[in-house]
């Protein structure tokens, strides 16, 4: 520690001399560097042109003329990262009906959400024949155990077409209007990779769909989105109030991107987002016009998004043992299903690769992490990719072997823990699968980068409730799932911060404070490092700055 301190000191008085003079010094007696020293230090950050220019004592930093802000015993750590997330859709979300559960959102039975849709319709003044949209709705938490069906929605409303948007996102449900807009009837196909619901020994659509089948209905409700610019105003303000510094767009398209650019030219954006535009469906047509890596204004596109299956909550992931307990008119025997076949994996992400574009590929069972790992051993890649297998919820302890060996880095939704432990345990996976999910203790026993993320807004973008998450691992009940899987607060705060930026390849630039970065910082009510991992919840965001400009301020 006083080695570490000499050493600190030295290099940063040895700069006082250039500097002189800076934007702004940041005062704290509880620093994190994440550097690799786990303890807050007493120090001073000196931000010149969005760069921390020189890091020191509190006494030299006197001597450094310019506007100051002590927080004293509040901590300062890096900006927290979004190493998974839809900034668009985050942006949608803002506009529609919150029919989620506790503590997102207040519904908790079939009759709240039918209440709470009517509210919405009346509130927001609709016309008969406008869309009415919703999001956020779980079966898993409905008293009722079910997804809403036409009927259900048809009670709400026969002038509106409806769709809901479930919690995974890999899901919807719409009334009979909503049907007869999308031209789905009884001889309407399952399209490859979805299925149409449909009434027990009939092929009459009860209004529920799965993944692909989905698609339709949402681009057709899509026409409620009255006011994108602005929602992607309100979304920012959202991250930036959750510590975050970088936001991510994990599954866009060239109409989100060009909103996100249309937000930047109009000075609505004041954090960093990364764009994945989906790979999957014909972005390849387009591939020579997309400048992947670099930032234009505060948008990077990073790389490419693909989807390889569903959602274990929605019971739709792909696992290569059955479901503990089937869904909707499944056999005993169902284990989901892929989105596409193993071909177009192993197409895309030979392509991919081959033009250096970094993959980002959703794999939440353990039957689509081995399709992931296939095609990366395929594709022989030999450069430093940083494959990415988002929520690889379910990975298996040899699967995490060959991940090392090949370089996957897993980014795991921890979150889960909380949101859906007691349904994963008792209905999902059974107890023995439910216990390793997000198998981070795993995964840093092998000494692999990974990263956690919430995959707002399937969950908020709640940074301090995924460390909470991640290091107790306990669920809505108060029961910890998999107490052999929880990390220590610093792990996880890597998994935030520099390890995020590492999977980025912003690593050289963001997830650590340090003399050159980007004074990307957050500062939060307490030291996380010493307060008990069961308190962690309790924290507050302060402030965050991004780029050396403070884009909240808790005045409360």
């Amino acid at each position: 520690m006083r080695n570490f301190l000499i050493l600190l000191l030295l290099s940063s008085s040895s700069m006082l001399h250039s500097i002189e003079k800076a934007d702004l010094i940041i005062s704290s007696n509880k620093v994190i560097l994440m550097t690799g020293h786990q303890k807050a230090q007493p120090l001073s950050i000196a931000i010149q042109n969005k760069k921390i220019v020189w890091i020191g004592s509190h006494t030299e930093a006197k001597k450094i003329q310019g506007q100051r802000i002590n927080y004293h015993n509040q901590a300062i750590l890096p900006g927290f990262i979004d190493a998974h997330g839809h900034a668009s859709y985050l942006a949608f979300a803002t506009q529609v009906a919150n029919i989620a559960s506790p503590p997102v959102g207040e519904v908790t039975t079939i009759k709240d959400l039918q209440e709470n849709l009517k509210k919405f319709i009346k509130d927001s003044d609709l016309k008969p024949g406008e869309w009415v949209m919703g999001l956020g709705y779980d079966d898993s938490l409905l008293a009722e155990q079910r997804h809403p069906t036409k009927v259900d929605l048809d009670a709400v409303s026969t002038d509106h077409p409806i769709y809901l948007i479930h919690v995974s996102a890999h899901l919807g449900a719409t009334n009979s209007l909503g049907l007869s807009l999308a031209n789905i009837n009884n001889e309407t196909h399952d399209p490859p990779g979805g299925k149409i619901r449909r009434y027990e020994n009939s092929l009459e659509p009860n209004g529920v769909f799965e993944e692909t089948a989905a698609y339709p209905l949402q681009q057709l409700a899509m026409s409620a989105y009255k006011d994108p610019i602005g929602s992607v105003k309100k979304a920012m303000d959202i991250y930036a109030r959750n510590g975050i510094t970088t936001a991510q767009d994990g599954a866009s398209n060239l109409e989100t991107i060009a909103l996100i650019q249309a937000a930047d030219a109009q000075g609505m954006i004041n954090l960093d987002i990364i764009s994945y535009p989906i790979g999957q469906n014909g972005l390849d047509q387009n591939i020579d016009s997309i400048n992947f890596g670099n930032y234009k204004g505060r948008l990077k596109i990073g790389g490419i998004k693909l989807i390889l299956d569903g959602s274990p909550q929605g019971k739709t992931a792909y696992l290569t043992e059955p479901y503990y307990k089937p869904p909707h008119s499944e056999s005993d025997s169902y284990k989901g299903y892929p989105l596409i076949p193993q071909s177009e994996v192993s197409k895309w992400v030979k392509r991919y690769a081959d033009l250096n574009i970094p993959i980002m590929a959703h794999a939440n069972g353990d039957a689509a992490a081995d399709m992931l790992i296939e095609a990366v051993k395929d594709a022989g890649i030999t450069s430093d990719h940083r494959t990415i297998m988002i929520h690889a919820q379910t990975v298996r302890e040899d699967q995490l072997d060959q991940m090392k060996e090949l370089s996957i880095i897993p980014s795991y939704f921890s979150t889960h823990t909380f949101y859906w432990g007691d349904w994963h345990r008792d209905s999902v996976f059974g107890e023995d699968r439910a216990m390793r999910i997000s198998p981070t203790k795993s995964t840093l026993n092998r000494k692999m980068p990974f990263t956690v993320h919430n995959d707002a807004p399937v969950v908020p973008p709640d940074m301090i409730r995924l460390l909470w998450s991640t290091t107790n691992r306990k669920t809505r009940s108060g029961k910890v799932l998999g107490e052999e899987q929880k990390i220590s607060a610093y792990s996880a705060l890597e998994a935030m911060t520099i390890n995020a930026a590492f999977q980025h390849f912003e690593d050289d630039i963001k997830g650590s404070i340090e003399v050159g970065k980007l004074a990307d910082l957050v500062v939060l009510s307490e030291d996380p490092l010493s307060i008990p991992v069961n308190e962690l919840l309790e924290l507050k965001i302060m402030a965050t700055y991004s780029h050396g400009k403070e884009i909240f301020k808790n005045e409360k």
